[in-house]
């Protein structure tokens, strides 16, 4: 059976890593399941008692957030630049540096343009073209999906 403080550290280890889900089981059959939600996590299965009856894994309950809203259609003239992998976007290089690129910057092909984190690995998003940021789709800090436009640019 699972302790307290063990189930606290599987969540901590969770919540530090992008994994979506972890599970585990001891020897004596004890098993115990997470699943990441946005943006809580829930603790779901069933963890067996001394008597032999499964009793329900505690639950967190995840915290419902608005739908998302759909995306602002991109004028005629307007590119995005898209997000290559899942992760967190940072828009400058340090908390509380300048960002790397604001509503109308110009920019150049291969210049930064915001940071993603995956696994811990900071990733360098580049300009695939020149142009002028028109607009910044996404908040620093916010998780992002692979193909998530990031910024609006012509």
């Amino acid at each position: 059976m699972y302790n307290l403080d063990e189930i606290k550290e599987f969540i901590s280890l969770l919540e530090d890593s992008s994994l979506s889900v972890f599970e585990i089981q001891k020897e004596d059959g004890s098993k115990i399941r997470l699943e990441k939600a946005q943006p809580a996590q829930q603790i779901v299965n069933t963890i067996p008692v001394a008597n032999g009856v499964a009793a329900p894994a505690p639950v967190v309950p995840a915290v419902e957030s608005a739908p998302a809203a759909p995306a602002a259609p991109v004028a005629d003239n307007s590119k995005t630049i898209d997000a290559p992998i899942v992760g967190v976007f940072y828009a400058a290089s340090a908390p509380g540096k300048a960002p790397y690129v604001s509503a109308g910057k110009k920019v150049k092909k291969g210049d930064v343009v915001c940071i993603i984190e995956a696994m811990k690995c900071m990733n360098e998003i580049q300009a695939e073209e020149d142009g002028e940021i028109v607009e910044v789709l996404v908040k620093d800090g916010e998780l992002v999906e692979y193909g998530q436009p990031l910024f609006k640019i012509n």
